[in-house]
């Protein structure tokens, strides 16, 4: 039994097929996903995927990237959103240092009026972070996001950032990065992790994991994340579906 933590099954490139995508996820073993809406285009999407699907959720709020574009009725409508059943974080929210479409002010300005909301609102937060480790840790600090925690997504910092992060109450995930064969320091950092504080995902259709590598990603693929996680840390692909499955719906605070 595996939880991808963190899809985006809403996107244009699941189109063609979607349904069909779906169902190789349920038989991987895949019976639980979160949906990541980031924006005025998929947080509708992501929504009404939830509600089709019974063991599908949604995270809802504006990625960093689109910053620029967010609006004061936007926030109101993510909190509006938090009251739904389906929705069990806010995010993936953030900062990107790398797209340069949204000024970095702009960025953590919404940054930080989004930790505020789910202070408010009593959710955990997934946190999108690109080459801002810095300025990440810095602001969870400074707004105590360590109150509600959440996930670090797609990790990608050193062990030293990783600790940081755990001490908010953080959990770290791990995508299909720390499955490339030269992946070095996520690999390092995985194995440190307490087991309690692990999460797996796909961040489908991006970061295809090795041997699919540079192609569309999807969450069957989760497997694989898991079948590395299983090596580096001396456990079975079915522990360690267990252990990041118990993982997920104390962070999400799925019963």
């Amino acid at each position: 039994m595996l939880f991808d933590t963190h899809t985006h099954l809403d996107s244009y490139k699941f189109d063609e097929d979607r349904d069909e995508v779906i169902q190789r996820a349920k038989d991987a073993g895949v019976h639980m996903l979160v949906n990541i809406g980031f924006n005025r285009e998929t947080i509708p999407t992501t929504m009404a995927l939830a509600e089709k699907y019974d063991f599908i959720y949604a995270a809802v709020g504006w990625h960093p990237v689109d910053s620029i574009d967010m609006r004061p009725g936007d926030l109101e409508w993510i909190e509006q959103l938090c009251s739904h059943e389906k929705v069990v974080a806010i995010g993936e929210i953030g900062l990107d240092y790398h797209w340069d479409t949204s000024p970095k002010d702009v960025q953590q300005r919404v940054f930080r009026e989004q930790i505020r909301l789910a202070r408010k609102v009593g959710k955990p937060i997934v946190i999108h972070n690109r080459d801002a480790h810095e300025d990440v840790i810095r602001i969870l600090q400074e707004e105590n996001a360590a109150e509600v925690g959440g996930v670090m997504h797609c990790f990608s910092g050193s062990w030293e950032t990783a600790k940081q992060c755990l001490d908010m109450n953080f959990y770290i995930s791990f995508g299909g990065p720390v499955t490339f064969q030269n992946a070095r320091v996520p690999k390092e950092v995985l194995k440190q992790v307490p087991l309690d504080r692990i999460l797996i995902e796909t961040d489908a259709p991006y970061l295809a994991p090795h041997p699919f590598r540079g192609k569309r990603n999807e969450s069957s693929y989760v497997s694989l994340v898991a079948e590395t996680a299983s090596q580096l840390l001396g456990k079975t692909v079915d522990e360690i579906g267990a252990i990041t499955t118990e993982n997920g719906k104390k962070c999400f605070g799925i019963v």
